[in-house]
């Protein structure tokens, strides 16, 4: 519903503006322009769908490769007792921690496509064990929080469109959306765990979230003691090691379990396929409303509101260009997905307003997108303070991809 009211006011904005602009300054091209946005707009998201198409069928084709090799039985072992600790109303070896575990791992991915049914079916796992099915258990806010928060390791669709708009290393931007990523699930965990009473200084949490907490900030020290092109380097090199690594590894692991490598991956890919063809309306729509939006300049009218109070306190505005992002992402994975492929046209893939809004596509997820169709789907009405705790992460996620990019980027 939101996002339907969002898609119709940018439509009735650009056609009030546009005729404003007509009237009182006389911008005979301004209709004409509008017009062409739609078609170049509609063109270039199903190019970018195309190619997400051949993305998501090799990585959920990858996925499928590590579900048979045993991922989900080894992502357990290295975080069960974790688990147990965030989620104590579900017992130990629950049927549901499988779809769980693949939704984290789809989401770490970057494929939030594919991590939807996962997500849905431990959701519904969870609604089975809810004595109350009308309100959220505290299980179902913290998997939705941590969705929500984004938890992504490798930004699979992000890089994929970088590519494909001709960025030099589309996966420049690995490091910093893992990082930024951290920091909001870390804000995420912490805000439920407060909600829920949860000691976040039991030795087990501590040991997990307090061991890989310094990791990070060492590992960010660290970087800024780099000059910037050193940090590029290491940026590219870590990256791309990763992403290969990660398929070496499940190839591996599908060995040692004796599955047919070939097989499984063909069995993924085809579900790929079929998730991405589904992304092409939705994507068309989102960026041919964008693209009015911003022809008409009302986004440029708002940017630069934004741009002019942060000046005033004295803050450097380079990063306000990619702040529309920001603004649509709590919203609309397809809206911010085109938010994003409209700032890097404007402003190029290589920009740092392209890098930026790259970073915050990768860092968090669709909240108030994400409660409707988990919660719609099992049918609880009251959902507590979950879509608090969830903003409130995304606020965390956003702050963090904008300081980590100047560290990086600027």
């Amino acid at each position: 519903m939101v996002l339907n009211y969002i898609w119709i006011s940018f439509f009735l904005i650009a056609f009030v503006v546009g005729l404003a602009r007509l009237i009182f300054l006389g911008d005979v091209d301004i209709f004409p322009n509008l017009f062409s946005s739609t078609m170049e707009m509609a063109k270039l998201g199903f190019d970018i769908s195309l190619g997400l198409t051949g993305a998501m069928t090799l990585w959920l084709g990858i996925m499928k490769i590590g579900e048979n090799g045993g991922v989900v039985s080894i992502f357990y072992r290295l975080t069960g007792p974790l688990l147990k600790k965030l989620f104590p109303d579900i017992p130990e070896n629950h049927k549901l921690f499988g779809p769980l575990i693949m939704n984290v791992s789809a989401n770490m991915l970057g494929l939030d496509n594919a991590a939807t049914p996962m997500g849905i079916k431990a959701m519904e796992g969870m609604q089975e064990l809810n004595k109350d099915s009308d309100k959220a258990s505290n299980s179902q806010i913290m998997f939705l929080v941590l969705n929500t928060s984004g938890l992504t390791i490798l930004p699979i669709n992000v890089m994929v469109i970088r590519s494909q708009m001709g960025a030099s290393d589309p996966s420049d931007i690995f490091i910093p959306t893992l990082l930024a990523t951290f920091f909001s699930t870390l804000v995420g965990l912490v805000v439920v765990s407060i909600y829920q009473k949860i000691n976040l200084l039991n030795k087990t949490i501590l040991l997990y979230i307090g061991s890989l907490t310094i990791l990070i900030i060492v590992f960010i020290l660290y970087l800024n003691t780099l000059p910037q092109q050193k940090i590029a380097t290491i940026s590219s090199v870590a990256s791309n090691l990763t992403l290969f690594s990660v398929i070496i590894l499940f190839i591996v692991l599908a060995i040692i379990k004796k599955v047919n490598v070939y097989e499984s991956f063909i069995e993924g890919a085809k579900e790929g396929f079929s998730i991405a063809v589904k992304i092409i309306p939705f994507l068309v729509a989102m960026l041919v409303a964008i693209g009015v939006f911003r022809t008409c300049g009302a986004l440029d009218y708002l940017v630069d509101g934004v741009r002019y109070l942060v000046s005033v306190f004295g803050i450097n505005t380079d990063f306000v260009d990619s702040l529309p992002t920001a603004f649509v992402r709590p919203l609309s994975g397809s809206g911010s997905r085109g938010m994003m492929v409209e700032t890097i046209k404007n402003f190029g893939v290589d920009s740092f307003a392209g890098r930026l809004s790259s970073v915050m596509q990768g860092t968090t997820e669709t909240t108030l997108y994400v409660v409707a169709v988990y919660f719609g789907a099992i049918g609880v009405r009251n959902t507590r303070y979950a879509i608090t705790c969830g903003l409130i992460a995304d606020f965390a996620g956003i702050i963090a991809a904008i300081f980590l990019s100047y560290l990086f980027f600027h």
